[in-house]
């Protein structure tokens, strides 16, 4: 026997995981209403609270979504191709451009009345021609509709494995206006999508919808919900669509913590994930380690904070009387070039190696919530040395000073995120043992902001994944658009009279 959930009473056990009780707070049986979802999850027992209002706008959203899949194979790859081409000049377009950057201005001022960070909020001049470029990459990517993968040929019959649409990817990111055009790569393998933006960025999300998007799928005879925007603002609305089992792929971007909740109740749902949460580079200079080649890599790898800036810079022994003033110096000059200082932790045992007037001196750090006067540096214990620092204008970074390449190496497949690291090293047997062991998906011998799907592979990428959870199954650490597919399998019978 089932019955529908009209209530929930302060204190009421929700099993979970199995063998566990999750119990209900009074704010939750206050908001609780008849007609209301409750989604518990398995493996932390989070009782998440979807108002009926907003699932009915993230079901709707689906729904267009997936009726428009069903269209999307009566689409040419050249109707594809001009949606492409007609989003990338709209938003060259000065007149609809400036429509969405007052919407934008608007999300900005609001999310720093809030005490919000605002620093990949903001849709400048930069990231306006970043999506143009993406956008027209995608107009020029060949399809990959149909693509045989694979023939196999057999006495009077073969069989092709073909590249297929895969179905209705959604989308839960965070508040970057510009990753909102990036997903729409999905289209380009004839799939559809569906969005739902941090509360931050909605207005601009909105104004993009309706000032660029939307024109160029009429424009192009799309399909209407080819891509569909979940418009509302409260978090509620990503788990919601999330747990819709209509979805082929459910992919998230934004915090750790975040990401890895909606991940669990996709999974709960039957759907798959590829979850983009956190990040934060790890730098290694080794014994013979150019001195001048390492200062540089450092200030670049500081320029501003995104998943694949620096976070932790491991120097072995030997060199740290060399390198770690050239590391602190590059640390300055990143933060002078943006107008601030800087924020150092250094390793508990590493402190004695800094010069005087690091620990004992304040800076004023820029936090979302304004400007504060903080201690310079502090030490760090080792069981902190994975925490990604988010920073706003005030570059922040961790220091270690190791014994070893290879105690970088352990500390890093310990307590990272397991994403991007780099070994400045002028050995090439260092370089092949680095790679050999270190437990990351993108390995460098430099900077390390080159981990950027547009960047490295001309793709505009969908999300990074690190490998917190595991290693990727079968793809790389770099979703794109075009990587989005399933395979078919077509078979061509010339003997009629075959049999088994």
């Amino acid at each position: 026997m089932t019955a529908a959930l009209e209530k929930l009473t302060v204190g009421m056990p929700i099993p979970f995981g199995g063998n566990r009780i999750a119990t209900v707070s009074a704010d939750l049986a206050a908001r609780f209403e008849a007609g209301d979802s409750l989604v518990v999850v398995q493996d932390s027992g989070a009782l998440l609270h979807i108002p009926a209002a907003v699932q009915a706008i993230a079901q709707d959203a689906v729904g267009r979504a997936h009726d428009a899949f069903e269209a999307m194979s009566r689409v040419s790859d050249e109707q594809i191709s001009a949606f492409f081409a007609a989003f990338a000049a709209n938003l060259a377009s000065d007149d609809r451009w400036r429509s969405i950057a007052i919407a934008n201005a608007y999300d900005v001022d609001k999310a720093r009345a809030a005490g919000r960070s605002t620093t990949r909020l903001t849709a400048d001049e930069k990231m306006r021609q970043g999506m143009i470029e993406g956008l027209e990459g995608w107009r020029d990517t060949p399809s990959g509709r149909g693509k045989v993968l694979e023939r196999v040929e057999h006495a009077g019959w073969s069989v092709e494995q073909t590249a297929a649409p895969l179905g209705v990817v959604a989308f839960v990111f965070e508040g970057r206006p510009n990753v909102f055009a990036d997903a729409t790569g999905v289209l380009r393998s004839g799939n559809t999508v569906v969005f739902r933006i941090g509360s931050d960025a909605l207005g601009t999300a909105q104004a993009i919808v309706e000032h660029a998007l939307a024109p160029a799928l009429a424009a192009a005879g799309l399909p209407e919900g080819a891509a569909s925007l979940v418009e509302s603002p409260e978090r509620s609305a990503g788990w919601a669509m999330f747990s819709d089992r209509r979805l082929a792929l459910a992919v998230a971007r934004g915090s750790g913590p975040a990401v890895a909740q909606l991940g669990a109740v996709a999974r709960q749902a039957g759907v798959p994930v590829s979850l983009h949460g956190t990040g934060g580079a790890w730098l290694v200079a080794d014994a013979t380690a150019d001195a001048a080649r390492f200062e540089a890599v450092v200030e670049a790898s500081l320029d501003r904070k995104v998943c694949n800036t620096l976070n932790v810079c491991c120097i072995v022994t030997e060199r740290a009387g060399e390198l770690v003033p050239l590391f602190l110096a590059a640390l300055e000059r990143a933060g002078q070039s943006r107008g601030h200082g800087c924020k150092l932790h250094v390793l508990e045992g590493g402190q004695t190696l800094l010069p005087p007037g690091w620990l004992d001196r304040t800076a004023r750090i820029r936090r979302a919530e304004g400007d504060v006067e903080e201690v310079r540096a502090e030490v760090l214990p080792e069981e902190q040395l994975g925490h990604e620092w988010e920073w706003e204008e005030t570059p922040e970074v961790s220091l270690a000073v190791v014994g070893s390449v290879q105690e970088a190496i352990a500390l890093f497949n310990r307590y990272s995120p397991q994403f991007d690291a780099s070994l400045i090293s002028q050995d090439p047997a260092a370089h092949d043992a680095f790679y050999a062991a270190i437990n990351a998906p993108f390995v460098g011998d430099g900077f390390t902001r080159w981990v950027d799907g547009q960047y490295a592979l001309n793709r505009p990428e969908l999300g990074l994944s690190n490998w917190e959870h595991g290693r990727l199954f079968a793809r790389s650490g770099i979703l794109s658009g075009d990587g989005v597919f399933t395979v078919r399998s077509r078979v061509h019978q010339s003997d009629p009279k075959l049999r088994r």
